[in-house]
């Protein structure tokens, strides 16, 4: 079992800064891929950034790929998504995710996730 615990979203201002947060714990994830989502009001959840735990190669949805960027804390154990110049539309319930042997990296899909975090509120406001 991998247990993730997110943190750090809230409401902020259009051309803002968040930074979420996600702490793992309960096993070892070097042969996984943690990865971000989203799930807008009314829309399905959708695929927003990963990386590799082990080597930290990053993958990043073209809808975001200028302004976020994700990253790990190896020692921490933390995954981070870092959020600049937000829009409205990035409003969402942002989940951090665990996936065993990287498949997420290639379907990008909610199905292909193992583990989700309880999610956290983004509010952009215009």
């Amino acid at each position: 079992q991998v247990q993730l615990v997110e943190s750090g979203g809230g409401l902020v201002q259009a051309g803002g800064s968040l930074r979420l947060s996600c702490l793992a714990s309960g096993r070892t994830l070097g042969r996984y891929a943690m990865a971000w989502f989203r799930q807008a009001p009314g829309k399905e959840r959708e695929f927003v950034a990963a990386i590799t735990w082990s080597g930290g190669r990053t993958y990043t949805a073209d809808s975001v790929k200028v302004r976020f960027t994700i990253s790990r804390d190896y020692a921490k154990n933390t995954v981070y998504l870092q959020m600049n110049s937000l829009k409205p539309e990035d409003t969402a319930v942002y989940y951090c995710t665990a996936t065993r042997d990287l498949v997420v990296i290639t379907t990008r899909a909610p199905g292909s996730v193992d583990y989700w975090g309880q999610g956290t509120q983004v509010t952009v406001s215009s």
